[in-house]
């Protein structure tokens, strides 16, 4: 086997030539080395190696779905033991993780042989993958756009071909928007369905939860099983699928009645090709006999949970930023500019504000159950716009002189009197303003790529499904992919 057909199979297929003998795990890890040394210069997916783990466990026996299948893991929340978790932070940078993340070991017992860790904003805290303390990640379609956040590490690796899955986690979307920016499969599964310990229990209140990218619809399916279940230290005992996901692909979804929606209040008016997006995937719906019905209202209020996600967002970073000064004595130089400034206007919020953020998600959600009570899905663009260009969004010199300036005071305070925090809506979320809807209320929802622009640049649509909706995002999105193939579109590398 040599690399070009290393990346023509999928996890699961290359798993099936291991256990038939036709090809080793340490054969399977050298390609994804290969490939990795050609492509990883230029991406800058992969930012810490793990060889001697790696090849100690392709050397010996293994066991499990996807036994001997190369892969890697996300830099923020996968912890590895003995091997720093750095979160994109210079801070933690050299700080090694003394056990296994649960979906780690879940991986592993899978039969996994994880290699490297992959890159991310710094705590996770963007939806682009550009950390100072590495570099910026680029998107192998469009090596001057990003290939989107948290996740945008991992979904650089699996889009150029060097593993076909990858261990991605999502807060706000960061499984989606790079799934969507780099043309591959990105599912966000339910509240409390996989596991966030045993260091964390409900990360973010259950907002974030752990997950995986790939190229095909059973990879995504097999590694939710894999995944899936509670675990002794966790908060609660989840509702399981009543069978294995990996059996609702290629399952017929039924007819299913669809509500989309591409307008929102904070980007009322979407990127022409957000729309045709829509509209390619709407046709091939119809195709498919499912019905569409365009919203004239919203099901939720998408401006207020954007204000709701962004006050606990910087409430959560502040208390990251706290525990990392805890542990390592790190001062400011430890973290970026925009991370201080996150911190400071978390500090800044009030605790009954804060409490009244994390209060309204319950109305949402009841929103979004009401719009389930006549439709099974809500479909929207993942993206608003197009993946936006590396540095679209570093803050201008003028503002760093000023933002310096407050933080060396301790004034930073001050931002949250001023429009910041809508401008932060306006730059950072107006690009992606359809994600943060299932964390928010914990509902499942899944990224497909079903388009390209004209210059070969990836677009996903979204959709959003009830609780327990795992199966049936599954079998849609494998009707999709049989019926609009994607798997063995790559980019030109």
């Amino acid at each position: 086997m040599d690399v070009a057909e290393y990346m023509r199979y999928d996890a699961l297929g290359l798993a099936e030539l291991v256990e038939d003998g036709q090809v080793s795990a340490d054969e399977l890890l050298a390609l994804a080395r290969e490939r990795a040394a050609a492509v990883n210069p230029r991406i800058n997916a992969i930012i810490r190696e793990l060889r001697p783990q790696a090849d100690a466990r392709a050397a010996g026996t293994l066991s499990g779905p996807f036994a001997g299948v190369p892969f890697l893991i996300k830099d923020l929340a996968q912890d590895y033991a003995g091997v720093p978790t750095s979160s994109g932070c210079r801070a933690l940078s050299m700080l090694a993780a003394t056990e296994h993340a649960t979906v780690v070991q879940r991986w592993l017992d899978a039969g996994l042989v994880i290699f490297g860790k992959t890159s991310c904003p710094e705590f996770g805290a963007k939806g682009i993958t550009e950390p100072e303390l590495f570099g910026p990640t680029r998107n192998p379609w469009a090596l001057g756009r990003t290939p989107g956040g948290s996740s945008g590490g991992s979904a650089a690796a699996v889009a150029a071909g060097v593993v076909p899955v990858a261990g991605a986690s999502d807060g706000g979307g960061s499984i989606r928007i790079p799934a969507a920016c780099c043309g591959l499969v990105g599912l966000k599964p339910g509240r409390g369905l996989l596991p966030s310990g045993p260091a964390d229990a409900e990360p973010m209140h259950g907002a974030a939860v752990h997950g995986v990218v790939s190229r095909s619809v059973r990879d995504t399916a097999a590694m939710l099983d894999v995944l899936a279940g509670g675990e002794a230290a966790g908060p609660y005992q989840p509702a399981m699928p009543t069978g294995p996901l990996a059996a609702e692909v290629g399952a017929d979804p039924g007819h299913l009645r669809i509500g989309v929606r591409v307008p929102t209040q904070i980007t009322p008016d979407p990127d022409p090709e957000a729309r045709a997006a829509i509209d390619a995937t709407v046709r091939a719906l119809g195709d498919l006999g499912h019905s569409v019905e365009v919203l004239a209202v919203p099901p939720y209020d998408d401006e207020r949970l954007a204000k709701d996600f962004l006050s606990s967002w910087f409430v959560y970073v502040a208390w990251e930023v706290a525990e990392t000064r805890l542990s390592t004595g790190a001062g400011d130089e430890g973290f970026e500019r925009d991370t201080l400034i996150m911190a400071a206007l978390g500090r800044a919020t009030k605790g009954v504000d804060y409490l009244a953020s994390v209060q309204r998600r319950h109305e949402h959600t009841r929103r979004l159950t009401t719009f389930f009570e006549t439709y099974d899905l809500l479909l929207t663009p993942t993206l608003a716009k197009l993946p936006p260009l590396i540095g679209q969004f570093d803050l201008p010199e003028p503002l760093q002189r000023v933002a310096d300036a407050l933080l060396r005071t301790r004034t930073a305070r001050l931002l949250s009197l001023t429009k910041i925090v809508d401008d932060m809506i306006d730059q950072n979320l107006g690009w992606v303003p359809y994600t943060q809807l299932a964390n928010l209320t914990g509902r499942p929802a899944i990224s497909v790529p079903l388009h390209w622009t004209a210059e070969n640049v990836p677009l996903g649509v979204q959709f959003v499904a009830p609780l327990g909706g795992e199966g049936r995002l599954i079998r849609l999105a494998s009707q999709l992919e049989e019926a609009v193939p994607w798997r063995d579109r790559r980019p030109e590398l």
